[in-house]
């Protein structure tokens, strides 16, 4: 197989693959909604402006990952990404901007992490070179996100916005293993 050879769909990859390419997709859907989730409820400007920014980011991601997964192949529960990231977007958002940072702080940097270990994994197997380098662009993209919100919140953060990201947190975990069952 030719190394440097990325396929133009799914049916190419191996399973292992597959399912991290449903999770990407279904992790930039509702990275996609999070943003709307913001827009739609602050009213702040400096808040509005970074959401529009990354909105812009996280479609192109969602695009770049679409042109990889056909429609088959897509989590079944895109429904309830879409929900989820409304939600993770516009409950900190009625908070303020310190909530709103918090949370995209906490949601990038476990992206940052995901998207790490799948090019990892990658780079271990030596196999589609060109998947692996849309992967680096779209986590540096990530990283970049969560640097601008984490030097954008207070460094001091309640219990409340602890607990929070906390369940940000362990609901991306378990919306990345329900993606990549389904």
């Amino acid at each position: 197989m030719n190394q440097s050879y990325t396929p133009t769909n799914e049916a190419e990859f191996p399973l292992w693959l597959q399912e991290d390419m449903r999770s990407n997709h279904a992790g930039e859907t509702g990275a996609i909604f999070i943003y709307r989730g913001i827009l739609s409820v602050t009213r702040n400007q400096q808040i509005r402006t970074f959401a529009r920014e990354h909105l812009k980011t996280e479609e192109k991601h969602l695009d770049l990952i679409s042109e990889r997964l056909s429609e088959d192949h897509r989590s079944l529960f895109l429904p309830l990404w879409k929900v989820a990231g409304f939600m993770t977007g516009a409950i900190p958002s009625m908070f303020g901007s310190n909530a709103v940072y918090a949370t995209i702080d906490e949601v990038e940097t476990f992206v940052g992490e995901h998207y790490r270990e799948q090019i990892d994994r990658l780079k271990e197997k030596v196999v589609f070179p060109d998947l692996r380098s849309i992967l680096e662009e779209c986590r540096e993209d990530e990283i970049s996100h969560r640097d601008e919100a984490r030097d954008a919140k207070s460094k001091k953060s309640s219990l409340f916005l602890r607990a929070w990201c906390w369940l940000v947190r362990v609901g991306s975990k378990l919306a990345v293993k329900l993606a990549r069952w389904g």
